[in-house]
C-alpha cells in the first residue's frame, strides 16, 4: 500500500503562520490593533511547527534513506531549511518579549543551525551535477530567507553586530541566486505545476530585506529602504501577471508558498504606511491586515478540509515524491 509522503515543505505552514503573526505584531506595536492577537498567532505557528516536526520525523523514521533522499534531492532539499528558520521568528517574536534570555538562546541555536545547513546545501549544489531546469525560487530559502530572518531575529534580541553579519549573508546570496533563478525562469521551460506556487517567493527577498533593514536601522526610511521598496514593487506587479497561472492550480501543501511571501510584503507595507501616515492611513492599515489575514486564513481552512478528507498528502511513489514538493 502506498504511504503518503510528508515533503519538507510541510514546514511552510508554520512559516506562513509566523509571518501572519509578524504582520499583526507590527500593527500592534504601532498601536493599531491588540498586540496579543499577533502573539496568539505566533503561538499557533509554534504549535503547528511542533506538529510538523513530529509528522515529518515519523515519516523519515518509517523508511530507510528517506531523510537522506530529501536532503540530497535538488528539488525538495531547500524546503527543509524552513524547519530551522521558523523557530527563530517564533523565539524572537513570541518568546523573547516574555523571557529575553530564553529567546536569545533559541535564536542563537537556530541561527547557527540555519547557517550550517545553508552552507552544507550550497556545498552540495557545488559538488553535484545540477540541472538548471530543477532550480526554482525555493532556492532562496536556505541562505536568502535564512540570512535575512536571522538578521531580523538577532536584531530583535539585541545582537546588532550579529544581525549585520546575517544581513550581508542574506543580501549577497540574494544577488547571486536571484540572477540564476531569474535566468532559469526566463530561458528554460516553465516550472512543473507542483512548483508553480514557488514563483510567489520572488516577492519575498526585497520584503524580508526591508524588514531586516528596518530592524537594524530602527525603522528609519532612507535611500536603501526606498531602493528595496522599488524592487519589491516590481516583483509585486510581476505577481499580478501570474494570477491566471495560479488560478488553475489545485490545492496542495505547496500552496502555502503564498503565505509567508505575502505576509512579509504586508508587514513591509504596514511599516511604510505607519511611517508616511498618508491621509486615510488607518483605513489602509486595516485593509492590508484584513487582506493578508483572509489569504492565510483561507489557506489554513482549506488545509484543515484537505486533512479531514485525506487529500493533503496523496499517496506517492519515492520516484515522484520529490516533485510533489
Amino acid at each position: 500500500m502506498a504511504v503518503p509522503r510528508v515533503p519538507p515543505n510541510i514546514f511552510s505552514m508554520a512559516f506562513g503562520l509566523a509571518g501572519l503573526g509578524g504582520s499583526w505584531v507590527a500593527a500592534g506595536q504601532a498601536g493599531h490593533v491588540p498586540v496579543t492577537v499577533g502573539r496568539a498567532l505566533i503561538g499557533l505557528a509554534a504549535a503547528v511547527w511542533l506538529v510538523s516536526v513530529g509528522w515529518y520525523l515519523a515519516y523519515v523514521c518509517g523508511g530507510r534513506g528517506r531523510l537522506r533522499a530529501d536532503l540530497e534531492d535538488p528539488v525538495a532539499s531547500p524546503f527543509a531549511s524552513l524547519a530551522l528558520i521558523t523557530p527563530m521568528l517564533l523565539a524572537s517574536e513570541g518568546l523573547a518579549p516574555y523571557s529575553p534570555t530564553a529567546g536569545k538562546i533559541l535564536v542563537d541555536v537556530f541561527l547557527v543551525l540555519t547557517v550550517l545547513f545553508g552552507g552544507w546545501l550550497t556545498g552540495q549544489w557545488v559538488c553535484r551535477d545540477m540541472e538548471l531546469d530543477r532550480m526554482h525560487p525555493g532556492y532562496f530559502l536556505p541562505t536568502v530567507a535564512g540570512g535575512l530572518v536571522s538578521c531580523i531575529s538577532a536584531a530583535r534580541v539585541g545582537q546588532t553586530r550579529l544581525a549585520e553579519v546575517m544581513f550581508g549573508l542574506g543580501v549577497i546570496c540574494w544577488f547571486i541566486l536571484g540572477s540564476m533563478i531569474t535566468g532559469r525562469l526566463f530561458h528554460r521551460p516553465r516550472l512543473p505545476e507542483p512548483l508553480l506556487p514557488t514563483m510567489t517567493i520572488e516577492v519575498a527577498p526585497a520584503a524580508i530585506a526591508s524588514v531586516a533593514y528596518f530592524a537594524l536601522d530602527q525603522g528609519r526610511v532612507d535611500f536603501i529602504a526606498a531602493g528595496l521598496a522599488g524592487y519589491g514593487l516590481l516583483m509585486v506587479i510581476v505577481q499580478l501577471r501570474l494570477i491566471p497561472l495560479y488560478a488553475r492550480l489545485r490545492f496542495t501543501v505547496s500552496t502555502w508558498a503564498f503565505t509567508f511571501s505575502w505576509a512579509v510584503v504586508a508587514t513591509t507595507t504596514l511599516h511604510w504606511i505607519d511611517v508616511g501616515k498618508p491621509a486615510g492611513h488607518l483605513v489602509y492599515t486595516y485593509l492590508v491586515l484584513a487582506a493578508i489575514t483572509v489569504l492565510i486564513g483561507g489557506i489554513a481552512a482549506r488545509t484543515v478540509l484537505a486533512l479531514a478528507r485525506g487529500e493533503l498528502l496523496p499517496p506517492s511513489s519515492p520516484a515522484s515524491g520529490a516533485h510533489s514538493s
